[in-house]
């Protein structure tokens, strides 16, 4: 199976998609090809819906099995269609970018560490999980700095051991460090991961797919 895509053409495939859970949240105009592959990869819905009208909604959408965190400037129309899946929390005041914001699986959500406590604080009730403020390699968006499953979280690849000992001690899932697409360590911005799968930009090399699989437990 193929394990590397486009987004027309553009490896940075986390930007303009989200994956939670078994639902895969697409524009509209995503190309067919990218579609299949979150299919055959993921074993995932698409969902097609912009956010805020436009296309990035890997930056404007996180969440979990419980539910998914947006951007408060989304339309009604946008979050009729993600409500079909999903409660939603529409982030409406700082931090609307739910998806460089925040990264979540079903246990905890790691958070800008600037967001305000009150904020962290619904985000985590809203999804039931706990909520830790958090850098990554000193990276604040952490939503693009991280990838998290329920099976694996896959990190900016200079995050400290401080940090990721902090991830270790909430995850309850292996945490690892990793590139995408040649050596990027914004593991967000080129990767798409959930419990059955995977998909990367395709300037990932062999070696960082590799590594992608060891942490999140598809070694064969």
């Amino acid at each position: 199976m193929e394990r590397t895509v486009t987004y027309a053409g553009d490896p940075n495939i986390g930007v303009f998609s989200r994956v939670i859970g078994d639902i895969a949240i697409i524009a509209p105009d995503a190309p067919e090809e990218f579609r299949e592959a979150i299919r055959e990869a993921l074993g995932a819905e698409p969902v097609m819906t912009t956010i805020q009208g436009c296309s990035i909604i890997g930056s404007l959408v996180a969440g979990n099995s419980r539910g998914i965190v947006v951007s408060g400037l989304a339309t009604e129309e946008e979050m009729e269609v993600l409500s079909r899946y999903r409660d939603i929390l529409p982030l409406c005041e700082t931090m609307n970018a739910a998806g460089n914001v925040i990264m979540a699986n079903d246990t905890f959500a790691a958070v800008h560490p600037d967001m305000p406590s009150a904020l962290a604080l619904e985000i985590g009730e809203f999804l039931g999980v706990e909520v830790i403020p958090l850098t990554l390699g000193g990276v604040k968006t952490v939503g693009m700095a991280g990838v998290a499953t329920n099976k694996g979280v896959l990190v900016h690849s200079r995050a400290t051991a401080q940090e990721i000992a902090r991830l270790e001690a909430v995850a309850g899932v292996p945490v690892g460090t990793g590139t995408i697409n040649m050596g990027s360590g914004l593991v967000g911005t080129g990767l798409l991961a959930n419990e059955r799968g995977y998909l990367a930009g395709n300037a990932t090399s062999g070696f960082e797919l590799g590594r992608i699989e060891d942490v999140f437990g598809f070694l064969e």
